[in-house]
């Protein structure tokens, strides 16, 4: 079970590359339970970090440090005195000199850090390209914690992130065994929902290319989505949560490339939503099956996908990235 809230009160926890999208959402949530949070940043002035210090409780309980992953003793000041890290941040590029170095060596002196400072658990950020990334997965395998990446497929496919990933998670498990870290891993597939950061992140772009016209047509392609909150809080609990152990793969539902753009067809019509497949010759990829169990077991609730999307676009209009073209009578397509 969870620990009690009444517990909360005077942990301090620290949360790397606080400003990213996953982080921010990380930070809210840890501050509305309770918690102190110590907050890394590679430059905590920039303006881009300021909704961080316009959250609910900040002012009393969150500490922002300069901090870099390649930096140990700075690592290790803003990891000293926490009672649990959460290791999020990482590099989101196709380049494999600043994918795959500051990823794995960064992750390491993360766990070092912690084993040092005798945090009770560090929860790391990894991803489902540490996971699915496989040519011989048969159609029929369930995909689920026991899977990894294949490394020289990766390689071959130049698919650095996910090369990066998968290399950064096995780090991050070598490094906790020979520490003797309590170390706990959640992948996520792609994370839309709403934003609390000003710019816009790489993931949420793939929503947005679909309503501003840049993206003429859409990918046979499939892609596995979850809500950004739903994977903060699965952070937050599997911290909390003495019997966790091992990884667990964060996703709500898989959709083709041409769900996507129905679902935001129905809701935001007044968009210049692509209709058309890039690809009409061959057949409609499938989605691939895979499982969430281990998250809900712990008492997780994913939110819906079409909510996810719905999100999105809500958070991109408020951010001023989408202007509102028409009237929208939101609640009721919601609903249907």
């Amino acid at each position: 079970m969870p620990i009690d809230r009444s517990s909360v009160s005077g942990q301090t926890v620290c949360v790397t590359g606080a400003g990213g999208f996953i982080a921010s959402w990380m930070v809210k949530l840890l501050l509305e339970k309770g918690y102190n949070v110590k907050g890394t940043l590679r430059n905590p002035g920039d303006p881009k970090n300021a909704h961080l210090r316009e959250l609910e409780g900040a002012q009393e309980r969150l500490t922002l440090c300069r901090t870099d992953l390649l930096d140990y003793e700075s690592l290790k000041a803003a990891i000293n005195g926490c009672d649990g890290v959460f290791h999020t941040a990482s590099p989101v590029t196709d380049d494999p000199e600043q994918m795959v170095e500051p990823a794995v060596e960064g992750t390491k002196n993360v766990i070092i850090a912690a084993a040092e400072a005798k945090v009770r658990r560090v929860v790391f950020t990894s991803s489902i390209g540490a996971v699915y990334m496989d040519p011989n997965r048969g159609p029929d395998v369930v995909v689920d914690e026991s899977c990894w990446s294949d490394l020289e497929f990766c390689k071959n496919t130049k698919n650095w992130y996910c090369y990066g990933k998968a290399v950064a998670e096995e780090a991050a498990w070598e490094v906790a065994k020979e520490k003797g870290v309590d170390l706990v891993a959640v992948n996520p597939v792609l994370v839309i929902g709403p934003m609390l950061q000003p710019t816009v992140n790489a993931s949420i772009m793939h929503i947005l290319k679909y309503l501003n016209g840049s993206a003429k047509t859409y990918a046979n392609s499939v892609q596995a989505y979850v809500h950004v909150r739903d994977v903060a809080l699965a952070h937050i609990l599997l911290f909390e949560t003495p019997s966790a152990s091992g990884r667990y793969l964060c996703a709500e539902s898989v959709l083709h490339r041409g769900e996507v753009v129905d679902i935001l067809a129905k809701f935001f019509p007044e968009y210049p939503i692509p209709t058309k497949c890039s690809d009409e010759k061959n057949p409609r990829k499938e989605p691939y099956k895979f499982s969430n169990q281990k998250l809900k077991d712990i008492g997780l609730e994913f939110t819906p996908v079409k909510q996810c999307i719905y999100d999105t676009v809500k958070s991109l209009q408020e951010k001023g990235h989408l202007p509102i073209l028409t009237h929208q009578e939101d609640s009721l397509r919601i609903q249907s």
